[in-house]
């Protein structure tokens, strides 16, 4: 007999996971993820890309607003085994404790580094070479289970949060795959996480996002990449805010103070960071007007960059 499944998901991250489950036939009996959501400018209440995939399927739903407080859905079901993705709220632990088999998580790091709500981020923000997946059983502390299976992939210098996002998402999907038939076996041996080598990856605040010139140019570049596609870096001109999709590092050095435009190219605007070394902007959106190459922007109206201005407050 079939084992049931509750799988617990919200963002894109999550879909292919629920999807590599559906297509090797596992009985997923009930879907939770979180309730839909106001977005975008008109504030229109839009559904988690989890609930999507499951109306697809004919999955049964479940949104409850606080999982601690409401979590009834779950136990007429019954579950053997419940599988979280980025679900996005903490599991009280008579929940943790209701299923035959617990409850596992797919996590977007090699725990114990960088547990919490932003690991993929942070993975690229911190200049790490490489990240991967760790699958573990889930406790009441975040993040803190022991490890059932793991595997890593490089992080290339080209890779943004929204290329690591895409590749980590196939390999969860990929690697819970693998783990299951001997995890629902009982022929697995998962390993505690090392404390010492516990490191965190906060949800990401606004003061994140500023860019501080006076910082190394590759602490800035991986800033850069590890907020783009979201929530994206920012820095002021001219007292209005400016979002920074792209950059790339420069060989060029200068002796100006940092956050001034040292050079205005065809393709790019050089900074200069603290490191003296420069930052090529490749990619960026003025206040109140839309995403632009650097090119398209130079050629438009309303344009007052100049050598020797300045980035930052």
């Amino acid at each position: 007999m079939k084992k049931s499944i509750v799988f617990m998901g919200t963002p894109d991250f999550a879909v292919p996971v629920l999807e590599a489950l559906i297509d090797q036939q596992y009985k997923i009996d009930l879907v939770v993820t979180q309730p839909d959501r106001p977005k975008g400018r008109k504030k229109q209440l839009t559904p988690p890309p989890v609930k999507v995939a499951a109306e697809q399927h004919g999955i049964p739903i479940f949104q409850p607003e606080k999982i601690k407080n409401d979590w009834g859905a779950i136990k007429e079901v019954n579950p053997d085994l419940i599988i979280t993705a980025a679900f996005g709220q903490i599991l009280p632990k008579e929940l943790l404790d209701f299923p035959s088999k617990g409850c596992i998580n797919v996590h977007a790091s090699l725990l114990p580094k960088l547990r919490g709500g932003a690991p993929i981020h942070y993975s690229i923000i911190e200049g790490h070479k490489e990240t991967g997946i760790s699958i573990m059983y889930m406790t009441e502390k975040l993040d803190a289970g022991d490890i059932i299976s793991q595997q890593a992939i490089p992080i290339e210098e080209k890779d943004n949060v929204g290329t690591l996002h895409d590749k980590l998402a196939k390999v969860g999907s990929e690697l819970l795959i693998r783990t299951l038939p001997d995890f629902l076996n009982g022929n697995i041996d998962a390993r505690k996480q090392e404390e010492a080598e516990v490191t965190y990856a906060p949800n990401i605040k606004r003061e994140d996002e500023r860019i501080d010139w006076s910082r190394e140019q590759e602490v800035i570049f991986n800033q850069i990449r590890g907020l783009c596609p979201w929530p994206v870096a920012f820095t002021q001109f001219e007292g209005k805010t400016m979002k920074v999709w792209q950059a790339e590092k420069s060989d060029i050095i200068s002796d100006k103070e940092p956050g001034t435009i040292h050079a205005i190219e065809a393709d790019g605007i050089l900074i200069v960071t603290g490191s003296r070394k420069t930052i090529k902007i490749t990619e960026l959106q003025p206040a109140g007007k839309k995403r632009m190459q650097v090119e398209d922007f130079l050629r438009g109206a309303g344009n007052t960059l100049t050598v020797g201005a300045k980035f930052g407050e």
